[in-house]
């Protein structure tokens, strides 16, 4: 803890990645400042120790900045961030921290010893090489200038990359199976607004997975409004009559087995009892003695599987969030507030936000280095 006495240079307020890295930009013998890491929780960055199911997904190995801008909402915000300080230039700083990393699949960048705990330990290690003084349990109610308050406008915050509940009670039925490949289509009064396609999975209230949470955001705006609906086609690479043919050939192959066994040899056997319930067919019925309408319903059914979104989880539930300080009053090349000298902002608190698979990090390392060249 700080004396009473001690003066600072800069205040970073908020121990997340971006703050973290402010703080050592800011601190490091470059800048020399001297700096104070006000942080509300009794220890830092509890976010990065739950990143990637606790290996820390510290980035992507995507380098084309055009390509990689295209990861968030709000992307071309970044493009000199990134140009400045990317995913190149993270993995020379963590290697020059002491932490080794990796490229996964999807391009996804992990230290080497999958462990986020060693990826924390290092930044602190860091704060401390730099004389970073850190105040826990110390949170900031209020920043205020001269008696007024910043006069930023802030865009509505909402949950991001969370589970989206659902209001059919059937999901709970299929709590814990995953679906690799699936088409995800969200619907607005029947019209297709925007697909996603990856891997879902099934929970207690409703659904969630890489898919899923990428899309959440955009679905908890579309909520809104009425008429909402999400669809899931679990064979997108097969047209109906490509799928039609499949299972034509099954029903001949296994003339005496059930529709339900069939089904099970195509999808999960509790999401094949789903799907029967769903089209109304008798799960026990014979494949030899089902009329060709119902084959049909089944193919409709496997590759349109509606469900009704009640309410994106929470920010508790969310790995990051949308909204944030309006965009057009950041200077995007040094995250300086374009209203108040000497305010900078970086990481969540600013409107973008990312898909899954070490985007939401990379932008919160790049934001909070511009923001600690100070």
């Amino acid at each position: 803890m700080a004396k009473e006495d001690t003066k600072f240079d800069v205040a970073v307020i908020g121990g997340g990645p971006a703050g973290i890295m402010a703080a050592i930009q800011a601190a490091s013998p470059e800048h020399g400042r001297r700096v104070v890491l006000i942080e509300k929780n009794s220890s830092l960055a509890k976010k990065l120790l739950l990143s990637g199911g606790g290996r820390c997904n510290l980035s992507n190995a995507e380098f084309n900045l055009r390509k990689i801008i295209m990861g968030y909402n709000n992307g071309e915000f970044l493009f000199h961030a990134f140009s400045v300080f990317g995913p190149k230039k993270i993995i020379e700083f963590f290697e020059k921290i002491g932490v080794k990393t990796k490229t996964e699949k999807n391009k996804k960048i992990f230290p080497v010893n999958n462990n986020a705990e060693e990826v924390l330990e290092a930044l602190k290690i860091y704060l401390d090489k730099n004389n970073v003084t850190v105040l826990f349990s110390s949170e900031v109610k209020d920043v205020i200038k001269k008696g007024k308050k910043l006069g930023h406008t802030i865009i509505k915050p909402m949950p991001a990359l969370a589970p989206i509940k659902l209001k059919e009670k059937w999901v709970a039925n299929l709590q814990g199976i995953s679906l690799k490949d699936v088409k995800i289509n969200v619907l607005y009064n029947g019209k297709k607004q925007f697909s996603e396609s990856g891997e879902i999975i099934f929970t207690h209230f409703g659904i969630s997975g890489p898919s899923v949470l990428d899309i959440s955001s955009r679905v908890g705006k579309l909520l809104e409004k009425k008429g909402i609906k999400i669809s899931f086609d679990l064979f997108p690479n097969l047209n109906h009559e490509e799928l039609k043919k499949e299972l034509e050939e099954y029903l001949k192959g296994y003339p005496k087995k059930t529709i339900k066994n069939i089904l099970s040899d195509f999808t999960a056997e509790k999401l094949a009892e789903v799907l029967l319930d769903i089209a109304e067919i008798n799960k026990n019925k014979i494949a030899n003695s089902i009329p060709k309408i119902e084959r049909g319903t089944v193919i409709k059914v496997l590759k349109n599987i509606e469900v009704t979104p009640e309410t994106i989880l929470g920010f508790n539930e969310a790995k990051t969030t949308n909204g944030g300080i309006s965009l057009k009053e950041i200077d995007s090349k040094t995250m300086k507030s374009k209203i108040i000298d000497n305010l900078f902002f970086a990481g969540e608190i600013i409107d973008v936000d990312g898909k899954t698979g070490g985007f939401n990090l990379q932008m919160c390392w790049s934001t909070g280095y511009l923001a600690g060249q100070i």
